[in-house]
C-alpha cells in the first residue's frame, strides 16, 4: 500500500514517528513534509496529499497537525477527497467503513503516539463495506 503523509510544523513530531513506524511495517511511504519545526502553512501540505491520492500515486493519506482541523479542511476542498479527524479507534474505524475515507487527519496536540498509531493501524487495516453506504458516499462527489 502506497501511503502520502503530510504535516504542519505542529504535526511534525508525530507525522515523524508514524512515518518511521509505517516503513517499519513495509509500507510505501511518501512523506511530503514538513520536515522542521519552523512554521509552516498546513494548507500546502494538505494539497500534495490530497493530490497525490487524486492521481493515483497514493493508496492512502495522512495528515497531521496540532488539532487536525485545519488541515483536514484543506485536504477536503478537493474534489474526491474524503479526510476525516479522528481521535480514537472506532473513529478511525466507522470513517473507512461507512464514508470510504481515503485520508486520516490527526490533532499531534488532541492525542498522544500510542493513540495515533492505533487509529492509522485500523484505518490501513479497515476495507469500505459499500451497500447501504454507496448512495451517500457517492453523493459527497456531487456537493
Amino acid at each position: 500500500m502506497r501511503i502520502a503523509v503530510g504535516s504542519d510544523h505542529a504535526g511534525f513530531e508525530m507525522k515523524s514517528q508514524i512515518v518511521d513506524w509505517l516503513r517499519d511495517c513495509d509500507y510505501d511511504v511518501t512523506d511530503f513534509g514538513a520536515h522542521g519545526l519552523e512554521s509552516v502553512d498546513y494548507p500546502d501540505y494538505a494539497n500534495h496529499v490530497a493530490k497525490a491520492i487524486l492521481s493515483g500515486k497514493a493508496d492512502s493519506g495522512l495528515l497531521v497537525c496540532g488539532t487536525g482541523i485545519g488541515i483536514s479542511i484543506a485536504a477536503n476542498r478537493h474534489l474526491g477527497i474524503r479526510a476525516a479527524l479522528v481521535t480514537n479507534s472506532t473513529m478511525a474505524r466507522l470513517t473507512r467503513l461507512h464514508n470510504n475515507a481515503n485520508i486520516l487527519a490527526l490533532g499531534s496536540r488532541i492525542i498522544g503516539f500510542e493513540v495515533a498509531k492505533d487509529c492509522v493501524e485500523i484505518f490501513l487495516a479497515t476495507a469500505y463495506e459499500g451497500g447501504r453506504h454507496e448512495r451517500r458516499v457517492a453523493k459527497l462527489c456531487r456537493i
